[in-house]
């Protein structure tokens, strides 16, 4: 059975299948629903049904809880049409420019940068190019069906390569295989490009860029575009790690801030140690964007790492620092313990 999907306030509608999301008909259909993980574990897509019914499968209680569900509220990554439904949703622009794609790709290098982050530049097939929003990312396929996501960490037009930040987690399907076993030469299959976290090119607002861990990955890639786009946004990369250690291009951004212009590079470090000798500023990296910017009302941020880090950002900065909620974009990563979590 087909129920028809009417995004409000654009009007846009599609189809959806009675045993498919709303979110994968949209996706389909080239219609921009915001998302993320597709997992049910960040609340990305998380938007208000107006009319009609669907039905949930699993996923966690913070993305959704029962009393947002009673209220009307859906995560579209696990919601199902039981009839034809009405959703309130701002859509994203730009998705669906580009195709989607199934692709295979060779491993053609791999570069460890520290004890548990690995650089692994896949090199697709000669006849095939991936277009793609500097931000987004993709899938791999495992030979079971299970799928792993990781943003792209260079711009599109830097195309060589697609290059994936990994950082390696004790037990994790994936990455025991990259950090153990996997060899230059390599195949993988992806799907891809995937995400609306992506640099919007049609504001001229200042830019706060904040990242933990390996979510520097996505980040690294706007900043790319926006340089290539000879862009004179101001732009202040925050980013965070525990050790010093987690800031794996710590030296690359520091040349950020010599050589871009309006560019500033602010590193956070949690959780240093004595012999560390950390002389820069410490605490969460977002309590460092609260402590120097008194008023965000005319920012806008990009936010990508942790879920709890992104998700203190988005309330601490939209209700202590007067930024507008839709001038807030994050990616959260989540990984394969949290996706269990639901």
């Amino acid at each position: 059975m087909t129920f028809q999907v009417t995004v409000q306030p654009s009007g846009r509608q599609f189809s959806c299948e009675a045993d498919e999301t709303i979110l994968a008909a949209a996706i389909r259909a080239g219609v921009g629903l915001p998302y993320g993980c597709k997992n049910g574990a960040c609340g990305t897509c998380r938007g208000k049904i107006l009319s009609g019914w669907v039905t949930h499968s699993a996923h966690q209680q913070k993305a959704l809880t029962q009393a947002d569900e009673d209220r009307g509220f859906a995560l579209f990554c696990c919601a199902k049409p039981q009839e034809d439904i009405v959703l309130e949703a701002r859509e994203v622009l730009g998705v669906g420019e580009f195709p989607i794609k199934k692709l295979p790709s060779r491993v053609a290098k791999m570069e460890k940068l520290t004890d548990d982050v690995v650089v692994i530049s896949l090199q697709l097939p000669a006849s095939e190019r991936l277009q793609y929003r500097a931000g987004q990312f993709i899938e791999f396929i495992l030979k079971d069906g299970v799928r792993r996501s990781y943003s792209m960490a260079n711009a599109p037009h830097l195309d060589d390569h697609i290059t994936l930040h990994i950082r390696h987690l004790p037990g994790g399907i994936f990455t025991n295989h990259v950090f153990n076993n996997m060899k230059e030469r390599e195949i993988l299959r992806f799907e891809g490009p995937l995400g609306t976290f992506f640099l919007r090119e049609d504001s001229n607002k200042p830019m706060v860029l904040l990242a933990s861990g390996t979510g520097f990955a996505p980040i690294k890639a706007i900043v790319e575009q926006a340089v290539h786009d000879k862009s004179n946004r101001p732009m202040t990369l925050y980013w965070g790690g525990r050790r010093p250690k987690d800031l794996y291009m710590h030296a690359l951004c520091e040349e950020w801030a010599r050589t871009i212009p309006n560019f500033s590079y602010v590193p956070v470090i949690s959780d240093a140690s004595e012999e560390d000798n950390w002389q820069g500023r410490t605490g969460f990296v977002h309590q460092a964007v609260l402590d120097d910017l008194p008023d965000m009302s005319n920012h806008q941020v990009y936010a990508c790492g942790a879920p709890i880090m992104v998700d203190t950002a988005k309330a601490d900065f939209t209700a202590l620092r007067k930024l507008p909620l839709e001038e807030f974009y994050a990616d959260a990563f989540t990984s394969e313990a949290d996706l269990a979590a639901g």
